[in-house]
């Protein structure tokens, strides 16, 4: 697998953390995602549940992010991943305000997601790293 390639073809055999708290987006962005050949971790729809799998899994490619579950921000899950030169990217309904500017350079994917827009998207992060 080439490492350079910036479509879809960056996304078979990776595993991304997918961290969203709506069931049915999350269900189909499990679904597009194993439909491209990515191992899913999660869904998790916590802090806490995302950062306990970042423990327990030595090897991550990337990570989908919800901006906000159930009111908690998921900044601490970004931190961890940054920390470790994780690549992620957000999917959320916020508008980019409420990012944080270390993380202004983050790819956001606008809800309601088409899931091309998210495999385009993180596929580029991935092919960054």
């Amino acid at each position: 697998m080439s490492t350079s390639s910036r479509g879809p073809d960056a996304l078979p055999g990776r595993k991304v953390l997918l961290v969203e708290d709506d069931y049915f987006i999350a269900d189909e962005m499990r679904r597009t995602l194993v439909r491209s050949g990515v191992e899913v971790l999660g869904p998790v729809a916590s802090v806490a549940r995302a950062l306990t799998l970042i423990e327990a899994n030595a090897e991550i490619d990337a990570a989908v992010l919800d901006v906000n579950l159930r009111d908690v921000m998921v900044f601490p899950v970004a931190d961890a991943l940054a920390t470790r030169d994780v690549p992620f990217i957000f999917a959320t309904g916020y508008e980019g305000t409420v990012i944080p500017p270390r993380y202004g350079h983050i790819q956001r994917c606008e809800k309601p997601v088409e899931m091309d827009t998210l495999t385009r998207a993180l596929a580029m992060e991935i092919s960054r790293h």
